[in-house]
């Protein structure tokens, strides 16, 4: 209740002052209203933050216990934050190697709050066990003992960084070990970089190379084309339609520190920041001295051989698969009857029709062609401009490319007309002497016959055996023909021996077999002048020798007798065993046979006596 002794006035006044009063209790709740509410809203905002926000975030207390901890650290770790949260200490997730580091800044930062280090990097243990690379930035919460801590999982980017660096080291040993020479320049053309290998290449080391201007390492003229190629470059590299890979290779020549010069290819191309400015120059350095020797060597060369191939005695064409030159020389124009060659490529549109006196012979050089891939020796006759023929050999191979197919046939003709003409002559002596040779045979026949027709009988049947011998064994005809006359006159040594020792019907004496065994020398030497393409002599001289060296008269052995010989020695024996003798009845083929099975090898060759043995046990030869 009011005071009764104080005044209206004075009452007004206290209760004027008492609203004051209660006006600013009024504005005090409010400003405490406000200020709950704006730290209700801030501790929300930071409670969202710290659980929500993509980094991992923990607080820590002083006993170094996780009490709180968001739901990237479930991600990070492998752990639920119900699992974590005032039950683990973070130095159970910290790799054993950086715990002592981990621990020391802990300790460190709670006697210090304004301790320096705040963030570093540490190695986390993963749940499964695995581990990942973590930087950490860690502070003591003002007025409390815990530590709030931020972490960011950084293993991709140390992979990252550590591929990086083991590339550029690579790149580096590369650069530091290639052959080649790497550069760089700046855009004043100044070297930056040049690799140990300039050492190779002008004798420099790499620091005394990069002292050395272009103008002072290149000559004049190269010089002079590497700046015209740059003006060209740049004046692109101002163009609205600009390559930004633009890169040019050049043949330049240098100088070398003992004053020699090498040729070397090079290729550069700019340098760029990021915004596509060009802002040096990098290139790779090849010496290519011996190559350019080498193409200078076959420029020498290809202007040797174009030589050679216009003034050739043979012809040299390139033709198509179809069969139209490609190319010819001056000689398979002349040979074929035309002015120039260009005037035989223009005419020939078809080689097999135009060339080729007889078709077949082309279906045959294109059968052997593409069965070999080359044709060797090929003779054929030809037809010249003017309808008449001559002859030619070619020798030709087809050239593909990297799928196998054909691109052209290339080759050499050579005229042989004189050669065929001369082969023509010889062929025709050859069988006028052999006309001879068997008139000569013929005669000496004739002469045996008149003085023992037993003789004339036994070399007519020793023939026809040696024959069938010689072709079971697959002997070439020539070599039976060969045979064939040796076997006819086999005996005609028998002329120098009486007759009434031929002809002797009781066993002959010592001195008398001695007289019968001359007739093998009496034989070579009637024979060994007489002009023959065969060694009729010598077969005749050894058909009486031995495989093991028992025969007569020179005891030859094996391979010392011929083979002819050997055949002849075998049909001798077989039929002179199985027919009659004036001092003998026949014993028969089948003894004949047995002396053959029984001697094989010892006295007559094996092949020899196989072939004589299946005539007659398999295929029913008889002796006629």
């Amino acid at each position: 209740m009011n005071d009764p002794s104080k005044t209206y006035q004075e009452l007004i006044e206290e209760n004027s002052v008492l609203k004051q009063k209660i006006k600013e209790l009024e504005q005090s709740e409010a400003e405490r209203k406000r200020a709950e509410e704006a730290l209700r809203s801030s501790e929300l905002t930071y409670q969202t933050i710290f659980k929500t926000t993509g980094t991992t975030m923990l607080i820590v207390e002083k006993d170094m216990t996780i009490s709180l901890a968001n739901d990237g650290f479930e991600n990070l770790t492998g752990y639920t934050r119900e699992e974590v949260e005032g039950k683990r200490k973070w130095t159970e997730f910290v790799e054993k190697g950086d715990l002592e580091k981990m621990i020391t800044y802990h300790k460190l930062r709670r006697a210090d709050p304004g301790y320096p280090t705040k963030s570093y990097e540490f190695r986390l243990v993963h749940r499964d066990g695995h581990q990942k690379n973590i930087i950490v930035t860690v502070d003591i919460i003002p007025g409390t003992k815990k530590s709030v801590a931020s972490l960011m999982d950084i293993t991709e980017r140390k992979r990252a960084e550590e591929a990086l660096k083991e590339s550029e080291n690579k790149y580096r040993l590369l650069a530091d070990n290639i052959h080649d020479v790497v550069f760089f320049m700046d855009m004043n053309l100044n070297y930056t970089y040049i690799s140990p290998s300039v050492k190779l290449l002008r004798g420099y080391e790499p620091e005394e190379a990069m002292k050395h201007t272009p103008a002072e390492t290149l000559t004049p003229s190269s010089m002079d084309l590497a700046l015209r190629t740059l003006s060209e470059i740049m004046e692109m590299e101002k163009s609205e339609q600009r390559e930004l890979n633009i890169s040019r290779t050049l043949q330049l020549e240098m100088s070398r520190k003992d004053g020699t010069t090498v040729w070397t290819e090079t290729k550069a191309s700019f340098i760029r920041d990021e915004n596509q400015r060009a802002v040096g120059i990098m290139g790779l350095t090849r010496d290519i001295t011996e190559r350019k020797k080498a193409e200078e060597a076959l420029k020498n060369s290809e202007a040797k051989y174009r030589n050679i191939f216009e003034n050739a005695i043979e012809g040299i064409y390139q033709s198509t698969t179809v069969g139209r030159f490609i190319t010819a020389n001056a000689a398979l124009a002349r040979m074929a009857g035309y002015d120039s060659p260009e005037e035989l490529i223009e005419s020939i549109k078809d080689i097999g029709t135009q060339l080729y006196v007889h078709i077949e012979d082309r279906k045959r050089f294109m059968e052997i062609r593409e069965a070999k891939g080359f044709v060797d020796g090929f003779e054929v006759e030809f037809y010249k401009k003017d309808g008449s023929k001559f002859w030619v050999v070619i020798n030709a191979r087809t050239v593909k490319d990297d799928q196998e197919k054909i691109l052209y046939t290339e080759g050499l003709i050579e005229d042989i007309t004189i050669r065929k003409h001369a082969e023509e002559l010889l062929h025709q002596t050859l069988e006028s002497l052999k006309k001879a040779v068997g008139t000569t045979i013929q005669v000496l026949v004739s002469a045996v016959e008149s003085r023992d027709t037993y003789t004339s009988g036994h070399q007519s049947r020793s023939t026809h055996l040696a024959c069938a011998i010689a072709t079971e064994m697959e002997l070439p005809p020539d070599k039976i023909e060969g045979i064939r006359m040796a076997s006819i006159i086999h005996d005609i040594g028998k002329l120098s021996i009486p007759v009434e020792i031929l002809s002797k019907p009781t066993k002959l004496t010592n001195i008398e077999f001695s007289l019968i065994k001359e007739h093998s020398r009496s034989g070579y030497e009637m024979l060994k002048d007489v002009e023959s393409p065969w060694p009729l002599a010598e077969i005749v001289y050894q058909h009486h020798e031995r495989v093991n060296g028992s025969g007569y008269p020179r005891n030859l052995k094996g391979d010392e007798i011929l083979m002819e010989s050997q055949i002849l020695a075998v049909a001798d024996v077989v039929e002179a065993m199985a027919s009659h003798r004036p001092y003998r009845s026949a014993l028969g083929i089948k003894a004949a046979l047995e002396e053959i099975v029984k001697n094989k090898g010892i006295l007559y060759d094996d092949v020899v006596a196989d072939a004589c043995l299946k005539l007659f046990r398999e295929k029913g030869y008889q002796l006629t």
